[in-house]
């Protein structure tokens, strides 16, 4: 079945808006406590690890000695080795699908983009859980039994005396509008040869 004109427009922008995810930071995780009125902040990006300030991320880290969470380091992190070629090479998969015009491509492509979006929210969910529960305890100055630090995946948690937010960014914004242009694209619907070759004929009379 052929795609119509919609659905290949859709899809066309799903593709170049999750290209220019790449120009934005995914996440932003904030801290805010009363001994930093201003905040400390966190951004994520496909390829990286950066703090919102020039000092954050190192600050963060300070923080996290303290009761004993692992130190960030983008370069440990193996997912941040995958996710801009993925992109990339989903991008360019998304433009070939529209240029080709079938339904069929469109419809697979959104599948892959949507299952590819829910591994990777499950997989930073783990890595937040990996990152707020496996603690060096012996290690840590600061030891409270029980207490376990997992940032919030969407929204604000209070630990301790701070306050961790956590939501898209930009670039994450790009995604999950891909995601939606995708979804509307699949759904737009086809057609057929026959009706092509009606369509012409109308033209044509």
């Amino acid at each position: 079945m052929n795609a119509t004109v919609r659905s290949r427009v859709l899809l066309a922008t799903a593709a170049l808006a999750l290209g220019l995810s790449l120009l934005f930071p995914l996440w932003r995780v904030s801290l805010t406590a009363p001994q930093y009125p201003e905040g400390l902040g966190m951004h994520i990006w496909a390829h990286t690890v950066s703090g919102v300030g020039p000092n954050d991320l190192q600050n963060i880290n300070g923080l996290n000695h303290y009761i004993g969470m692992q130190t960030i380091e983008p370069e440990s992190i193996p997912e941040l080795k995958l996710i801009r070629p993925g992109i990339i090479a989903m991008m360019m998969l998304g433009m070939a699908a529209a240029a080709v015009g079938r339904m069929n491509w469109i419809r697979a492509w959104t599948v892959v983009l949507i299952l590819t979006a829910v591994l990777g929210i499950a997989d930073f969910w783990r890595w937040e859980y990996d990152y707020g529960h496996n603690l060096d305890l012996e290690h840590a100055p600061i030891q409270i039994p029980g207490m376990s630090y997992q940032p919030p995946l969407i929204g604000s948690k209070k630990l301790l005396n701070f306050t961790a937010t956590s939501w898209p960014a930009i670039g994450g914004a790009l995604a999950i509008a891909s995601v939606v242009l995708g979804t509307a694209a699949a759904f737009s619907g086809g057609r057929t040869l026959t009706n092509d070759r009606h369509e012409r004929v109308r033209k044509v009379a």
